[in-house]
């Protein structure tokens, strides 16, 4: 079986298999879009990506100084290499959503609203339940509120209804006391801090998020409306084969909450549900938000102007350090800033330390990098379950190479 410490949403279950060859060449490729010439480089790999590193399809985009130096879209939306992937193709872009709802609830916090030190319950009385009473605006922000997992169990059909999944996530006694220790909540962040955005302002993050998109001119959804799932492209799993069935029962501890944390509902990590019209209809925000490279992009373009999104003293809190040690869920030392991560060594976002940003499984990743000026958007369907590879890293080498 798969090593299960991934980030959020592993996408598996009832897909087709990838082709395991490559394409035989750059001519049987689809590239669309432009490239200033400055940047070639990063045309390259992303043709390279295709040719020798497995990419189905994707698109990447760069914006440098507020300008559109990269463009581009390649391969195929489908297993069946019928449809070309484009600039407007939608595509689950897994955890990069975690960044794009916890900005919902920083502006709450710029508007004052909510406080980064105000306890959940005090715009979410049901959360204090079973002794998180104490927990904070801030805490769900950094992965610190104890509640990774939901305990009670739960099936698809309630994974499709936002307000069950919140109640459940109110009604779960805390793995640990909020605020003594984190835990990347892989799924269940999407509800905790979806749930504080739904509970501040009577709106679904979706709904929430769709002034912002338009500000910026972002392609990004919570929740991809009918009208546009002819949009989504197929999420294709590199590995393939059956969900693991594990007996709860034996668990305990950290063991018994990683195992809930990605399959309790069984698809909240997007298995056999990833590409149905259930899964991208519903909202799950951390796990199942659908943008185009470009969307991705446009964000973190925004969060470049100064207070645009988010005022410049709160954004410089939310990407810097705020809970610092080992996740049992990544198996790794891990530093989580506010929704953003700030770049560390093992995850960077390009080589200067003011950057942030958030990776995806598979490997897509939205990034902003203030002392370059640099905002960067990559997107892809071909999902290798772990938040680096080969392809994005080809991609922000070159680019920097290029600056």
């Amino acid at each position: 079986m798969a090593d299960l410490r991934l980030d959020a949403g592993i996408a598996a279950g009832e897909l087709t298999p990838v082709p395991t060859e490559p394409p035989a060449g750059d001519a049987g490729i689809p590239v669309s879009g432009h490239c200033a010439e400055q940047f070639a480089p990063v045309r390259q790999e992303f043709v390279r990506n295709f040719v020798e590193r497995g990419e189905v399809g994707a698109g990447v985009t760069v914006l440098v100084g507020g300008e559109v130096v990269v463009d581009l879209a390649g391969g195929w939306a489908d297993a069946e290499h019928t449809i070309a992937w484009r600039g407007d193709t939608l595509v689950d872009v897994y955890s990069v959503g975690k960044a794009v709802v916890a900005l919902l609830v920083l502006q709450l916090v710029d508007d004052g609203v909510l406080g980064l030190d105000d306890p959940v319950a005090s715009v979410w009385p049901e959360f204090a339940a079973e002794g998180k009473g104490a927990a904070t605006v801030r805490h769900a922000l950094c992965h610190r509120a104890g509640v990774p997992a939901i305990r009670r169990p739960l099936t698809n059909d309630d994974l499709w209804d936002f307000a069950t999944m919140t109640d459940a996530l109110a009604a779960t006694e805390p793995w640990w006391e909020p605020g003594t220790r984190h835990a990347y909540h892989t799924n269940t962040y999407g509800h905790l801090v979806g749930g504080l955005v739904h509970r501040a302002t009577g709106e679904l993050p979706g709904t929430r998020l769709r002034p912002l998109a338009e500000l910026v001119g972002a392609d990004i959804h919570f929740g991809v409306p009918d009208a546009e799932q002819g949009r989504c492209a197929e999420v294709l799993w590199a590995l393939g084969g059956s969900p693991p069935v594990v007996d709860t029962r034996a668990l305990t501890g950290d063991a018994l909450m990683v195992q809930l944390s990605y399959f309790n509902p069984p698809g909240y990590s997007s298995w056999g549900v990833v590409n149905t019209r259930e899964w991208r209809s519903t909202q799950i925000p951390s796990t199942n938000g659908h943008a185009t490279a470009n969307g991705v992009a446009r964000v973190y373009q925004g969060l470049l102007e100064p207070g645009l999104l988010v005022s410049p003293d709160l954004l410089a809190v939310a990407t810097s350090p705020q809970s610092v040690g080992f996740c049992p869920v990544l198996g790794e030392e891990v530093t989580f800033g506010l929704g953003f991560k700030p770049t560390s060594a093992r995850r960077p976002f390009g080589p200067n330390p003011s950057s942030f940003g958030h990776f995806g499984t598979g490997g897509a990743v939205g990034f902003a990098d203030p002392t370059a000026g640099v905002a960067f958007g990559y997107a892809m369907n071909h999902v290798i379950p772990r938040w680096q590879s080969s392809r994005n890293r080809a991609l922000i080498e070159a680019l920097y190479r290029c600056l």
